[in-house]
């Protein structure tokens, strides 16, 4: 019935957002089944997400964030309900049409890096461009450019057993900038980095959501981080506990106040 649902456009009516609606969320379940138990993972969960939000997701370890965020980011599929990214309703969408949209409209930074071992920092960024077909010389040079932004420019040689874990994550982070997203997932991306590490991440992630207006939805269980979002959407065994504003929006505020350029060219 899954399947079918899935290919049937007619059987899924749209989503309604508006404009300024980077994703929606609408009375969204997830049921696993093991053995002759069903678990349910998500219960009637209901929300959005605007362009150009820094969204953070915290609960603790089995609150459902991590299958929320694999809904979201159309690696898998609710049991019930609706999601829509950028206006489009993913239950109406073929398998090929989840596929563009993981490629071009959003990107996912994971707390294992998620790198291409037998690939050097360089190719691993590169890859997402090759896979989209952009010329040789374009994404070579872009593949440099964000490299050198996250810091990385003396090491883009390196495969990603001979970096730090630090250094791998700016890696993940460039990689997930190279398709231009208009949305980029963080899972727990400062999981198993230090305090001075984990401050650059997610500095580096404030300021492209600042400069390129770029969506990105935290997911994390330390309440310190997840209070640099704009809003803070808490999770309890699967349903949501709150929805409440953090400090992002006065942060990202007095930054820019001190801020001489801003120039989205910069990515």
């Amino acid at each position: 019935m899954a399947w079918l649902f899935s290919r049937n456009k007619n059987l899924t009516p749209p989503l309604k957002t508006s404009n300024n609606v980077a994703v929606a969320v609408e009375d969204v379940y997830k049921i696993y089944k093991q053995d002759e138990r069903e678990i349910s993972a998500l219960s009637g969960i209901s929300f959005t997400v605007k362009k150009g939000e820094f969204f953070s997701i915290v609960g603790r370890s089995g609150s459902g964030k991590t299958t929320l965020l694999n809904l979201l980011g159309a690696m898998e599929r609710p049991s019930k309900g609706n999601i829509a990214i950028n206006g489009k309703t993913l239950g109406r969408l073929r398998d090929k049409e989840l596929t563009e949209i993981r490629r071009n409209e959003i990107a996912t930074i994971y707390q294992n890096y998620n790198l291409i071992p037998v690939l050097t920092a360089f190719q691993n960024v590169e890859l997402p461009m090759l896979l989209i077909g952009m010329d040789k010389r374009d994404r070579r040079e872009r593949a440099k450019k964000l490299l050198n932004i996250v810091g990385l420019d003396e090491r883009m040689d390196h495969k990603p057993d001979e970096l730090s874990g630090g250094e791998q994550q700016r890696v993940s982070i460039a990689r997930a900038l190279a398709n231009k997203p208009t949305m980029i997932f963080a899972d727990e991306p400062t999981g198993d980095l230090d305090i001075e590490i984990s401050q650059e991440i997610i500095n580096l992630l404030e300021g492209i959501n600042r400069d390129l207006q770029t969506t990105i939805i935290l997911v994390t269980h330390d309440l310190k981080l997840s209070n640099r979002a704009d809003r803070i959407l808490k999770l309890k065994d699967g349903k949501i506990h709150s929805i409440n504003v953090g400090d992002g929006n006065n942060i990202r505020k007095k930054e820019k106040e001190v801020r001489i350029v801003n120039d989205p060219s910069y990515y």
